[in-house]
C-alpha cells in the first residue's frame, strides 16, 4: 500500500539525492524548462521539484501543508503534485522558466523508495496488530482506511527501527560503543538525551568523538543548531549523510545497536516523550471506538447455530420490515456477555420468508470485514433468528437527518469511504449486494460504518460478471442502475450505481433521492440523460465521483477498486486539513 500521489507520475524519481536528480537531467539533454520531481526529505510527504534553465540546475522544495495541500514557498497551494506541475507548465509564478519538458523515468529505472518507505508496511502492520488485534483482511482494510493518521504517528517511531538508534545510552556509553571495532571518520550513532527528553548525536572524526545536541522547536521540527529543519530523525540523520550541515563531517558509518530483532516500539498512540503527543480527541481514529472491534477473536463467538438459552432478548424493537423485526439483545458466551442485534421472523410469514433468511444468514456467515455488519449465528425457537452485531448509532439516514449541526462534511467522506470498503471487499469476494442504500448502513458511532442487510444479495461464480433474476419483485428502483430495470443484470457494477446513490443520500443529511418521484418516472429520467442534483453541502470531487457511479453503460462505469482509490484520495485530504485545523486551535494563547 502507498499513499504517494506522485507514484503515478513518470517523471517522479522518489528518494534520489541532488546530484543524482542533475545526473538524470545531464543525460537528458538540458533544455531549457526540463524538470523532474524527486522526494524531499527535510518534510513528511514533500517533493523536491528539479528544473534547467540556462544551463544551470534550480532546485525548489514543494511542502505539503498542514490541510493537505502542496506548495512552493511563496507559491500557490495545489491538491496535488500533479496539479502543482500541471499549473507550473502554465505560469512560471515564481519559477525561473516554465515546467517546458519532463525529464521522464527510463523503464530500467524504478521509483527509488525511501528510508521510511522501506519500513512503512510492516510497522504499520505492527502497529494496528498491536494495537487493535487485527490480522489478515481486516488488518489491511483498517489500514487502508486510518493511513492519514497512522503515518504520521508511525514516521515518528521510525528512528527506532535502525541500527544508529541506540536508546538511552549515556555520553560515556556512546563513546565506548563508537571506539570499539573499526573508527572511520564519520561513524555515528543517535541516543537519547538522559536529561532533556531529547536526543544526541554521536560521531567519530579523527579517534575523537564529538557529541551533538538535537534541537527541537516548538512545531516539533528537528534541527542541528544554526541548521536545517526535519519532521523526524530519521530525515535529519539521512540528510546529514549527505551534507554536514555544522558538523565536522558528513555522517558515515552507522555503529549499529546489535539488536535490530529486540528493538520494539511502544505502540505510538502510548509514547508522549521526544515531544510526541498522540492526536487530539476529535482526531481519534474510528478504531479506537468500543464498537469497532468488539469480538477480538470472532470464532470465540461466531456459532452458526445458537442456543434459545444463551439469548436475552429485549421488547426494544430496533427497526421492522416485512420479515418480522429487529430487536435488541445480550449473547451469553463463555468470555462473558455480548450485545447483539437480533433479527426475528414473524411466525405469519415463516413459510415465505424463511428461505429468504436462511440464504442471507449463509451469506453473511462467509463474510468478515469490519465495514460490514458481522453475523454470529443463527438460532430456531420459537422464531427463526438472526444474531448479529449491534450498530447502536441506527441506520445512517436516520442518523444524519437528525444530527444534521453536529455531523461534518469531512465525517461523512470518512463514512462513505468505510462503505466504499466493504463495498470494495464484497467485489472481490463476488457478492453482489443488490440493496446498498443509506437504510442498509448502520453507524456504530458517528465515526464508524457497517454495511447490512443482505437479504438480496447473491454470490457469483468465479468466472461470472453478473447473474440475471428472473422477475422484477419488490426492488428499490431509486437506487437500481438501467441494466437492473431494464434486464434484471445485477453485479458490483450495478451496486457502484446505488453507491452513488447512497453517497447523494448521505451528503444530503439523508434526504430522500428523486423526491417523490415514482419509480418508472426515475427510469424515464435517467434515461433522458438526467440525474440527481449536487446536494447543497456536497464537495465537488465527491459530485463527480457520484456522476461517474451513474455512468449509464455499466461497462463504462469504475468498479469499487477505483470508487474506493477515489474516495480515499479524498479523505485523506480532508483528513490532512482537519488535522491542521485542531493543531492551529491548539496552538492558541489560552486567554
Amino acid at each position: 500500500m502507498s499513499t504517494d500521489p506522485a507514484i503515478e507520475l513518470p517523471f517522479y524519481y522518489g528518494s534520489i539525492s541532488r546530484s543524482d536528480a542533475e545526473q538524470h537531467l545531464k543525460l537528458a539533454g538540458m533544455d531549457d524548462g526540463l524538470f523532474l520531481l524527486r522526494q524531499c526529505l527535510r518534510s513528511l510527504g514533500g517533493y523536491v521539484l528539479s528544473v534547467v534553465w540556462n544551463l544551470e540546475f534550480h532546485h525548489y522544495p514543494i511542502e505539503k501543508q498542514l490541510n493537505g495541500t502542496y506548495c512552493i514557498a511563496g507559491g500557490k497551494p495545489h491538491c496535488g503534485p500533479a496539479e502543482l506541475c500541471e499549473f507550473y507548465s502554465k505560469d512560471p509564478d515564481g519559477l525561473v522558466c516554465v515546467l517546458r519538458k519532463p525529464c521522464l523515468r527510463s523503464p530500467d529505472t524504478p521509483i527509488k523508495p525511501g528510508v521510511f518507505d522501506n519500513l512503512r508496511e510492516n510497522m504499520l502492520r505492527e502497529y494496528v496488530k498491536q494495537t487493535w488485534n487485527l490480522e489478515g483482511e481486516a488488518m489491511e482494510q483498517a489500514i487502508i482506511s486510518q493511513a492519514p493518521q497512522l503515518e504520521k504517528l508511525i514516521a515518528t517511531t521510525a528512528h527506532e527501527k535502525m541500527g544508529w538508534y541506540h536508546g538511552k545510552i549515556n555520553r560515556q556509553e556512546g563513546e565506548r560503543r563508537l571506539y570499539s571495532g573499526v573508527q572511520p571518520d564519520g561513524k555515528f550513532l543517535i541516543r537519547d538525551k538522559e536529561v532533556s527528553g531529547t536526543f544526541a548525536l554521536s560521531m567519530m572524526y579523527g579517534k575523537t568523538v564529538y557529541h551533538y545536541q538535537i534541537l527541537q522547536d516548538k512545531s516539533g521540527k528537528y534541527f542541528m543548531p544554526e541548521g536545517t529543519k526535519f519532521d523526524t530523525i530519521w530525515q535529519l540523520v539521512e540528510y546529514l549523510r549527505m551534507k554536514a550541515d555544522g558538523l565536522v563531517t558528513v555522517l558515515g558509518e552507522a555503529c549499529l545497536n546489535g539488536k535490530p530483532d529486540e528493538k520494539k516500539p511502544a505502540p505510538p498512540a502510548t509514547r508522549r516523550q521526544n515531544g510526541y503527543s498522540p492526536p487530539p480527541k476529535a482526531l481519534a481514529l474510528p478504531m479506537d471506538c468500543d464498537g469497532f472491534n468488539p469480538y477480538h477473536n470472532p470464532n470465540e463467538v461466531r456459532k452458526f447455530n445458537i442456543k434459545r438459552s444463551q439469548l436475552l432478548i429485549d421488547e426494544v424493537e430496533l427497526g421492522s420490515g416485512n420479515f418480522g423485526c429487529v430487536k435488541k439483545g445480550v449473547f451469553k458466551t463463555e468470555s462473558g456477555q455480548v450485545d447483539v442485534a437480533i433479527k426475528v421472523l414473524k411466525s405469519e410469514n415463516e413459510n415465505l420468508v424463511k428461505e429468504e433468511m436462511m440464504r442471507e444468514a449463509e451469506i453473511m456467515h462467509q463474510l468478515d470485514n469490519p465495514y460490514i455488519v458481522r453475523m454470529l449465528g443463527l438460532c430456531n425457537a420459537e422464531s427463526l433468528m438472526l444474531v448479529m452485531e449491534m450498530a447502536s448509532a441506527g441506520p445512517l439516514h436516520k442518523f444524519l437527518s437528525t444530527n444534521k449541526n453536529t455531523v461534518t462534511v469531512e465525517n461523512i467522506v470518512e463514512l462513505m469511504h468505510q462503505v466504499s470498503l466493504g463495498m470494495k471487499y464484497l467485489e472481490e469476494k463476488n457478492f453482489v449486494h443488490r440493496d446498498l442504500a443509506a437504510r442498509n448502513v448502520l453507524l456504530v458511532s458517528q465515526k464508524f460504518a457497517k454495511i447490512s442487510d443482505f437479504g438480496l444479495s447473491k454470490a457469483l461464480g468465479a468466472d461470472d460478471n453478473y447473474y440475471k433474476a428472473r422477475s422484477s419483485g419488490k426492488w428499490p428502483l431509486k437506487w437500481y442502475a438501467p441494466e437492473c430495470i431494464k434486464f434484471y443484470k445485477f453485479s458490483s457494477k450495478s451496486d457502484v450505481w446505488s453507491f452513488g446513490v447512497t453517497m447523494w443520500e448521505a451528503f444530503s443529511y439523508g434526504g430522500k433521492p428523486y423526491k417523490k418521484m415514482k419509480g418508472t418516472d426515475v427510469t424515464r429520467y435517467i434515461d433522458e440523460g438526467n440525474r440527481l442534483e449536487c446536494p447543497p453541502a456536497c464537495p465537488e470531487k465527491m459530485y463527480t465521483l457520484m456522476m461517474e457511479c451513474w455512468t449509464y453503460k455499466y461497462e463504462d462505469r469504475p468498479d469499487f477498486k477505483k470508487v474506493e482509490e477515489s474516495m480515499r484520495s479524498y479523505h485523506y485530504s480532508l483528513s490532512n486539513k482537519a488535522k491542521a485545523e485542531e493543531a492551529a486551535a491548539a496552538a492558541k494563547p489560552v486567554k
